[in-house]
């Protein structure tokens, strides 16, 4: 399935289900030409907190500093977000390399928020 220029491939090659769950969504990888997105899980966890622990990411992000255990926590309540998915972005020639470590991939994240269009604004 393509989807805004990226294939959507999941565990089972069979089908498709959409989910509102990121848990359920955790097998899904979106692969575009440069950059492959798969969910944010703990093993980005280390990573991602060193990119937030830089003071010019956490104003351009409004976000607070966290230490290491607050990140973990807050990766997994992101996962369990009914309205949102966190996916971690990978250089797609550097996670073709099968000696690159995928966390070594990490480029950046993005998040989808899933919003119901008969919710009024």
């Amino acid at each position: 399935m393509k989807l805004l220029g990226l294939k959507l491939s999941t565990s089972n090659s069979n089908s498709f289900v959409a989910s509102r769950i990121m848990r359920i969504n955790e097998n899904t990888l979106l692969e575009g030409k440069d950059v492959v997105l798969v969910p944010y899980n703990e093993d980005h966890v280390p990573r991602y907190h060193k990119w937030m622990g830089s003071p010019e990411l956490q104003k351009l992000t409004a976000s607070e500093p966290l230490s290491l255990e607050q990140e973990y926590d807050m990766q997994r309540s992101w996962r369990e977000d009914d309205d949102k998915c966190t996916f971690i972005i990978l250089d797609k020639k550097l996670w073709a390399n099968p000696d690159v470590q995928e966390q070594e991939c990490m480029v950046g994240d993005v998040n989808i928020f899933l919003t119901d269009p008969s919710d009024p604004l």
